[in-house]
């Protein structure tokens, strides 16, 4: 009977340890690295930012590996339906079209668009109506993209990335750039653009953009493992932590000072 007994105990150790390891996976994951802070590529030309650093995050809370593949926008979709990627996260609105070929985890990033345009036509472009049949430069691919195309068809420049699109309007190529604003705000930013500025059309504000991560469609157990790990970043604090990395504020709109002063608060004394 002690032998059945340990015979049983050790099988079951056995199962527990083989189902701990059998999810373990090495995920592809495919990105376009030209959507600064979301990804771009170091001094080393390594991919970096905040999309890298949430499925990182969720492949260590749950046991496994990523091997980063870059490709342009426009071929990340097609890579997953081929079967070369298992994942994207590269700032990919959740939408309808989209949903189409894909499946999408649950919301990571909540984004708006903006437009950026030059100083010297803030009194002419004041919305986007404004720019109606308007030559606008986007991001390939992008809800930008879309955007730009129902506003002003026939009229769009669609390039490679933000830093060509920007580079578009600054020679005079286009009179606005429409992208997702963390995108841009980093941009001008970074470039020290002090000739071009920056503003959200009111129709922007009702609606945000949602970024998911994308896989093939009805592969259910990756879906769940990878909002499972979302879930453990989000619950840990984790994914506030990236965000304030990346966005100088925590998914609640919290800088560190404010966080700082509540912590501080939270352990101070109470009064007697």
């Amino acid at each position: 009977m002690k032998k059945l007994l340990s015979a049983l105990v050790l099988g079951a150790g056995l199962c527990a340890a083989l189902s701990s390891t059998t999810f373990a996976q090495t995920l592809r994951v495919g990105t376009h690295p030209t959507f600064a802070p979301f990804e771009f590529v170091d001094s080393e030309g390594t991919p970096i930012g905040f999309d890298l650093d949430v499925i990182n995050a969720i492949a260590k809370v749950n046991g496994d590996e990523i091997q980063i593949e870059s490709m342009p926008f426009d071929g990340l979709i097609p890579s997953i339906l081929t079967g070369n990627l298992d994942l994207i996260i590269s700032g990919m609105t959740i939408t309808d079209e989209r949903k189409k070929r894909v499946d999408f985890s649950k919301g990571y990033y909540n984004s708006k668009l903006s437009i950026i345009i030059k100083k010297d036509k803030a009194q002419e472009y004041t919305s986007a109506e404004s720019l109606k049949g308007k030559t606008i430069c986007v991001q390939i691919g992008t809800t930008g993209h879309a955007f730009a195309d129902k506003i002003s068809p026939d009229n769009v420049k669609a390039l490679n990335n933000e830093p060509d699109a920007i580079l578009e309007l600054t020679n005079g190529g286009c009179e606005a750039v429409i992208n997702d604003r963390p995108v841009n705000l980093y941009y001008l930013q970074k470039a020290n653009l002090d000739t071009l500025i920056d503003f959200v059309d009111p129709q922007f504000e009702k609606q945000a953009d949602v970024y998911g991560i994308a896989m093939r469609k009805g592969n259910e157990e990756l879906l769940n493992k990878i909002n499972s790990g979302l879930d453990k970043i989000t619950a840990s604090g984790e994914l506030d932590a990236i965000h304030l990395k990346w966005f100088g504020q925590d998914t609640k709109g919290r800088t560190a000072e404010q966080i700082a002063a509540e912590k501080a608060q939270a352990e101070a004394p109470a009064a007697e």
